[in-house]
């Protein structure tokens, strides 16, 4: 009986190999947005359900995209990003690794139903590029539109007081002003104008196109999927049914896999109130790893309180941590208050104290409070595409006095003080508290250019005031006047983190481990450190409740969803400048590329 079952022990291993060693066609379906940070993000107008499953990260994407481009048993990839809501940035990491998966000799394959910007941008890299033959055509330039709330605030009585330091920034005017101004459609021009130039120039490299050609097909506005496949834009047409039965028959017998080298989605499955306790007790072996590691936390989202305490929470848990070698910290914010930019920089300066490694990956935008925070790393990454700089100061107060009087009420003041009303929500500031205000936020920005002059005054090319004032930069631009170092995306920044710290980037992890909504609504709270006395809260702003308050009956569910995204992040930032009336934050430019 020995040697039989020796030899089927045998017989299974050598059937476990050959599957391990089978051809493999990794297939990326992508949906929606692409996590940064892998936590669920909760706002003001959102009360969806718990979800089980927990979102795909970026981190996740292109860690196994850098793994297909070095394993031999991956013959090709095949994306189907049609469903897909990435920005400039993530784009263009993707495009990085879609490079070197060609270089390493193997085939990039890409399926749309539509040629856009986004679908360009990739399929520049893909030596397969397939378009269905009736497929919408949307490849007709870079159109960039904002919107500007004070009809809306008029309407439910609130008044937006804005102090700006910085000709450039221009954060708040759109609370005020139902148009730019003269300094802010000079800076979204020149934006725009960056961002056009990359898209051009990316896809004009990869499909082998004169620039001029490219532009060409730009401007004609319109043309069909036949039109871009004769100009040398796509590969081939294909129905979706005949694409899937092309890579079938190319690939013959190799292992079509949808989750190649990519983490388990789907969550855990609750059955009943056992499994809920299951999830309750279960105790968190990622907060107890024993190899060392180059850890990788994520800033997504504006900054408050509220947004920073699980970012500075990680960053001094890893201080403490002696497995930590190296952190990357990823920042993909357009900043908010000048007080919580301060808090966290702190805890990154806790960090560099440690004197390993400290590098920042930016994303679509690290911009104001974004760089506020950057600014301390060794060493930043940024995309062409990234939007950052932005170094300048912005107070603002919401005022509700006409909202009162819309309801019928009127106050009445006693103070004692000359000043102690100056942050009243119920009238703007008098001319000698704008005064007091433009003082602290004069101060404020003294400290962040002496951040930035800390962090960077060997690397800038010229003068900081110069550079500063406001002042908005695509990374391409930024790495010209000494704001970032390096043109890279997430896994660069990774690669020279883990290699400072001796390590390789499969070293890497996202930290905190991504979670479900389910997951995090069950899971052990954190432990409050031996040494940690005082702790972060969060208020609730009474002005950001009064706006939602008035929004709800405008049927905001009929918006179109980019608008509806806007209005929310409209709360958030009225409820941010209720917490801090100094605010680091930078333009927001939308650049939509589906």
């Amino acid at each position: 009986m020995r040697p039989i079952f020796a030899s089927l022990v045998a017989l299974t291993l050598a059937a476990q190999a050959a599957e391990e060693s089978k051809p493999t066609v990794a297939i990326y379906d992508l949906e929606g947005k692409l996590s940064e940070a892998g936590r669920p993000q909760a706002s003001l107008l959102d009360f969806g359900g718990m979800q089980a499953d927990r979102p795909l990260t970026l981190f996740d994407l292109t860690r196994s995209l850098a793994k297909a481009a070095e394993d031999p048993d991956v013959k090709a990839v095949v994306l189907d990003i049609d469903d897909a809501e990435l920005g400039l940035a993530q784009l263009q990491e993707i495009q990085t690794r879609l490079k070197a998966i060609r270089a390493a000799g193997k085939d990039v394959w890409l399926y749309s139903d539509t040629f856009s910007n986004a679908t360009a941008l990739l399929g520049a890299n893909a030596n397969h590029f397939t378009l269905m033959p009736e497929g919408d055509v949307s490849f007709s330039g870079v159109h960039s539109e904002s919107m500007y709330y004070k009809g809306l605030l008029d309407k439910v009585g609130v008044q937006a007081d804005v102090i700006h330091i910085g000709d450039f920034k221009s954060y708040g005017e759109e609370y005020y002003r139902t148009g730019p101004s003269e300094y802010a459609q000079k800076q979204r021009d020149e934006l725009i104008g960056g961002v056009y130039d990359q898209i051009v120039a990316s896809v004009s490299e990869g499909r082998k196109l004169p620039k001029e050609k490219i532009t060409e097909m730009i401007d004609r506005g319109t043309f069909t999927a036949k039109e871009a496949k004769d100009a040398g834009l796509v590969d081939d047409l294909k129905y979706r049914t005949d694409f899937s039965e092309t890579i079938k028959k190319t690939y013959a017998g190799a292992n079509l896999n949808r989750s190649y080298e990519l983490p388990d989605l789907d969550g855990p499955e609750i059955k009943g109130i056992f499994d809920v306790f299951k999830m309750m007790f279960k105790d968190d072996k990622s907060k107890h790893s024993k190899d060392d590691f180059v850890a990788v936390v994520a800033l997504d989202s504006d900054i408050s309180d509220d947004s920073i305490a699980p970012v500075r929470a990680e960053i001094l848990k890893l201080v403490k941590d002696e497995h930590a070698k190296a952190l990357v910290l990823r920042v993909n914010s357009p900043g908010g208050s000048a007080l919580s930019s301060e808090v966290l920089w702190e805890a990154t300066d806790e960090w560099t104290k440690t004197k390993r490694p400290f590098v920042v990956s930016m994303g679509e935008v690290a911009a104001s409070g974004g760089y506020y925070v950057s600014s301390g790393a060794e060493k930043i990454f940024a995309e062409p595409g990234t939007i950052t700089g932005s170094i300048g100061v912005v107070g603002m107060k919401m005022v509700i006095g006409g909202a009162l009087e819309k309801l019928g009420i009127t106050t009445s003041a006693t103070q004692r003080g000359k000043n102690a009303g100056a942050m009243s929500m119920y009238r703007p500031y008098s001319e000698d508290e704008a005064k007091l205000i433009r003082e602290s936020m004069l101060s404020v920005y003294g400290t962040f250019k002496k951040r930035v002059q800390d962090g960077r005054s060997a690397k800038l090319k010229g003068d900081l005031e110069s550079l500063a004032g406001g002042r908005v930069y695509t990374g391409t631009r930024g790495l010209e006047i000494g704001l970032v170092d390096e043109i890279g995306g997430l896994e660069e920044a990774i690669d020279y983190a883990a290699e400072k710290a001796g390590l390789t980037a499969d070293d890497a992890k996202l930290r905190p481990e991504p979670k479900s909504m389910i997951e995090g609504l069950f899971s052990k709270p954190d432990k409050n450190d031996d040494d940690s006395v005082v702790r972060m809260g969060r208020q609730i702003s009474p002005i950001a409740k009064a706006v939602t308050g008035s929004i709800e009956g405008m049927q905001l569910s009929t918006l179109p969803a980019p608008m509806r995204d806007a209005v929310k992040r409209v709360l958030q930032r009225i409820e941010a400048s209720e917490h801090s009336a100094i605010q680091l934050i930078g333009p927001d430019i939308s650049i939509p590329l589906k």
